[in-house]
C-alpha cells in the first residue's frame, strides 16, 4: 500500500550524487513539489536515513532555511520597490506643484532610485541563488517509501515460482559447475576472446548460445504482447539529462562510474550569436530511460491510461563489479540485451499495473521452468526513483555457497510521479475544469538475457536417457531447452556437447 504522503511525490528528484554534467536549456523543466518537503521535513529526513542517503538527511531542513532566506529577500525587495514608487510620486508632486522640476531635488531623488534599483538587482541575483540551491537540495532527495517496503536492509519473502531442482545438494562436479565452464564445454560462451577484443565484463555468445538469446527475446516479447503491451524498439543513446530525470546519474553516491558517456564535440550550434554547448549523451543502462523520455514535455489524455509499452534493447552498465565469484561470467556484465516493460498510469491505478507486471514476470519465469523466489526489497535497496520494488531471484546451482544459490533476474518498481514531474509528462483530465496532473510510472524487467541464459545452462544440464542415432550414448551430457523456446530454436529440445571444440 502506498501512503497518502506519496500523493505529492514530485517533491523528489535526482539521485543524491552531485550533478556532474551540463544541463542544457532545452531540457524538460522539472516541477518539484517543494512545498510538500517544507511541510514534511522530518518525513523526508527519515526517508534519507532509511534509504542510506546519509549525506542528504539534513537537506529538508536546509530547504526550509533557504526558503526563509528567500522570503526575507522578497520582503527587502518589496520595501525597495515601494520606496522607488514613493520617489516617483514625490517627483510627480513636485512637478505638478511648480510646473517644473527643481534640478537639485530631482537629481538627488533620481540618484536614490538608481541606488535602490541596484540593490533590487542584487537581491534578485540572491533570490535566484536561493531557488537554485533549493532545487538542487530537493532534487537530491530520494523518493518516499511505500508502506509495503521493509525498512533498512533485509528483504521480505513473498513466495516462490516453480519447484526446487531435483539435483541433490552435493559438492560433486555435476552440481558445482557454473555456467562459464558449461558454456565453454558446449561451445556457447567465449569470455577469453571478448577479453582480448573488449576487456573484462564482455562476452561472445556462440552457436546455440546466440540462438538462445534471440529465442529468449522473442519468447518475452510474445508474452508481453499477450498482456496488451505495445512493442517499441528504443534508442540506446540518450541525453544525460533525460537519464538524470529518471533517477540515473553518471556516478553513484560513492563516486563510482555508473554510465558510459559519449565523447563528442563540446561546442554546438550558435543561437542568437551565442555559442551553445552540445547536450551530453550517455549509453542507456536500461530501456526504462528512453521509454520514460518518450513522453517528455507531452500532455496525455487520461483516457489513454494506463499506457503500457515494452521492448528489447541493448543495455550498458559501467559498474560491472569487481572480479570475483559474485560477478563471474554472465552474472554481471557491461553490455546485455533486456526486454523491459514500462507504463504510465493514473495514481490510483499504479498498484494494479505493478501487480500485473509482476504477474508477467512470474509467467515468463515459470514458462522457462526456473525455480525462483519473490522478494519485497528493503528501503536501502531501492533506486532513487522507486517507492517500492519487488525482485525475483532464480536458483543457480553453482551459487549454493553464495546467498544459498539465489541471484536476481528481474525487478519491478513503482516510481509514482518522480519521473513525470522531472520530464514534464502530464495527463489531462477529460473534465476541462481540472488542471493537468502528473501520472505515475511503473517499470519492470520482462527478461534480462545473460542471467536467464546462465540459469538455463546450469539448471538445464543433464544426461541423455537413451542412445541417439548420431552416435551419442546414454549418459552423455546435454542441456535441456525449455519447451516455450522450441519455436525459436528450430525445434531443438536440447543442446548436445560437441565432440571437439
Amino acid at each position: 500500500m502506498i501512503p497518502s504522503a506519496l500523493r505529492h511525490l514530485g517533491t523528489t528528484s535526482t539521485v543524491a550524487a552531485r550533478r556532474c554534467y551540463h544541463r542544457p536549456s532545452v531540457a524538460p523543466k522539472p516541477s518539484l513539489n517543494i512545498k510538500h518537503i517544507r511541510e514534511n521535513p522530518e518525513l523526508y529526513s527519515q526517508t534519507c536515513l532509511d534509504r542510506n542517503y546519509q549525506h542528504q538527511k539534513d537537506f529538508p531542513h536546509q530547504i526550509i532555511e533557504k526558503f526563509e532566506e528567500w522570503k526575507e529577500l522578497q520582503r527587502d525587495a518589496r520595501t525597495y520597490r515601494q520606496r522607488i514608487k514613493d520617489i516617483h510620486k514625490t517627483l510627480g508632486a513636485i512637478k505638478d506643484a511648480n510646473n517644473s522640476v527643481r534640478p537639485q531635488n530631482d537629481t538627488e531623488l533620481l540618484q536614490q532610485a538608481r541606488q535602490l534599483k541596484l540593490k533590487i538587482a542584487s537581491i534578485e541575483l540572491a533570490e535566484d541563488g536561493c531557488n537554485e540551491r533549493i532545487d538542487y537540495l530537493a532534487s537530491s532527495l530520494p523518493n518516499l517509501t511505500s508502506e509495503a517496503t521493509p525498512i533498512k536492509s533485509e528483504p521480505r519473502l513473498l513466495g516462490y515460482i516453480g519447484h526446487p531442482p531435483a539435483h541433490p545438494a552435493s559438492t560433486d562436479d555435476y552440481t558445482q559447475r557454473d555456467h562459464v565452464r558449461i558454456g565453454a564445454e558446449f561451445d556457447l560462451l567465449d569470455f577469453t576472446s571478448a577479453g582480448t577484443t573488449s576487456g573484462w565484463g564482455w562476452y561472445f555468445l556462440k552457436n546455440e548460445g546466440a540462438l538462445l538469446e534471440q529465442a529468449l527475446i522473442q519468447y518475452a516479447i510474445s508474452v508481453v504482447r499477450e498482456h496488451g503491451f505495445s512493442i517499441i524498439s528504443p534508442p540506446s543513446v540518450v541525453y544525460t539529462h533525460i537519464a538524470d530525470a529518471c533517477g540515473f546519474q553518471p556516478r553513484d553516491q560513492g563516486g563510482e562510474q555508473q554510465t558510459y558517456a559519449i565523447a563528442q564535440k563540446e561546442e554546438g550550434a550558435k543561437t542568437n550569436g551565442r555559442q551553445e554547448r552540445n547536450p551530453e549523451k550517455s549509453l542507456t543502462g536500461t530501456a526504462e530511460i528512453p521509454f520514460a523520455g518518450l513522453k517528455a514535455n507531452v500532455t496525455m489524455s487520461e483516457t489513454k491510461l494506463p499506457l503500457q509499452i515494452a521492448g528489447a534493447s541493448r543495455c550498458y552498465r559501467a559498474e560491472a563489479g569487481s572480479r570475483g565469484a559474485e560477478t563471474k561470467g554472465l552474472y554481471r556484465v557491461h553490455e546485455f540485451t533486456k526486454v523491459e516493460m514500462f507504463a504510465w498510469t493514473a495514481r490510483d491505478k499504479e498498484q494494479a499495473v505493478f501487480d500485473s507486471m509482476v504477474a508477467v514476470q512470474k509467467e515468463i519465469l515459470h514458462g522457462l521452468g526456473l525455480y525462483c523466489r519473490i522478494l519485497e526489497m528493503p528501503s536501502q535497496d531501492l533506486g532513487a526513483s522507486a517507492v517500492r520494488k519487488v525482485d525475483v531471484e532464480a536458483f543457480f546451482p553453482s551459487r549454493r555457497s553464495k546467498n544459498d544459490g539465489w541471484g536476481e533476474v528481474t525487478s519491478a518498481s513503482i516510481c509514482t510521479d518522480y519521473q513525470t514531474r522531472r520530464l514534464n509528462t502530464r495527463v489531462k483530465s477529460t473534465s476541462s475544469a481540472q488542471k493537468s496532473d502528473f501520472p505515475s510510472t511503473v517499470n519492470g524487467t520482462a527478461l534480462a538475457v545473460p542471467r536467464i541464459l546462465a540459469a538455463l545452462l546450469e539448471n538445464g544440464l543433464t544426461t541423455l536417457k537413451d542412445d541417439l542415432e548420431d552416435g551419442r550414448r546414454k549418459g552423455d551430457e546435454i542441456i535441456n531447452i525449455p519447451q516455450v523456446l522450441h519455436p525459436w530454436m528450430q525445434g531443438s529440445e536440447h543442446i548436445i556437447k560437441p565432440r571437439e571444440i
